[in-house]
């Protein structure tokens, strides 16, 4: 049964899917982690025809369960950009391979109500398979990431994902202290490369999965 949160967070994120589709994103609704990863491989997968997937890094992506379901495909070929058996030359090679496969994966940091996205990259291989590269774009996004202007996006994202995500994985940055972005120089510094994605272009080449759930950071 729907919660009164729930029922709020639809009627939102309804808003939010109608100023995507008219910035020629293809969009679908989902309540929850588990039917985006019902939706992604049952639905949009078979419909793409790709050979070949590759994923960047997203705490809903594998909330969802689309990475390991992936790893269980002989049928596909998948740049696993997270393969915990290469070296890091290795890594940075496979993820220069996966701007060119047929679908690309991952989350966004935030998406406006005007149905913009904004994200924030360590490395750039995220916010460059989702601007181009990749026939097809796939991004899981949670509720949680909604907001109302691009400028809230930015101060969301540096004010609470990206020192999450520092502490998340390790980073030797001062915010993973303080929690608080600090601008740093650090060697270890996830914030580097800035996208706003107005408009999608090829229209419909990303589609996003907005989810009635938390999920990510």
């Amino acid at each position: 049964m729907s919660t009164p949160i729930d029922t709020y967070w639809r009627l939102r994120l309804t808003e939010v899917a109608e100023s995507l589709r008219a910035n020629n994103f293809a969009v679908s609704l989902v309540d929850s982690c588990e039917e985006a990863g019902r939706v992604f491989l049952d639905d949009l997968l078979p419909a793409s025809g790709a050979s070949s997937v590759s994923f960047g890094g997203s705490m809903t992506l594998v909330k969802c369960g689309v990475p390991e379901a992936l790893r269980q495909r002989a049928d596909l070929q998948l740049l696993d950009t997270f393969d915990k058996n290469l070296s890091a030359a290795e890594m940075y090679e496979r993820r220069r391979q996966s701007l060119l496969v047929d679908m690309f994966l991952t989350g966004t940091n935030a998406v406006t109500m005007d149905g913009k996205l904004i994200n924030l990259d360590m490395i750039g291989n995220r916010v460059g398979a989702i601007n181009f590269g990749p026939r097809n774009v796939v991004l899981f996004v949670g509720r949680n990431k909604v907001v109302d202007t691009v400028e809230d996006g930015m101060r969301r994202i540096k004010e609470y994902a990206s020192p999450v995500n520092a502490i998340r994985l390790d980073k030797k940055t001062p915010c993973k202290k303080t929690a608080q972005c600090m601008d740093c120089k650090s060697p270890d510094r996830i914030c580097n490369v800035w996208t706003i994605t107005e408009k999608c272009f090829p229209s419909g080449r990303v589609h996003v999965i907005l989810i009635n759930e938390d999920a990510g950071y």
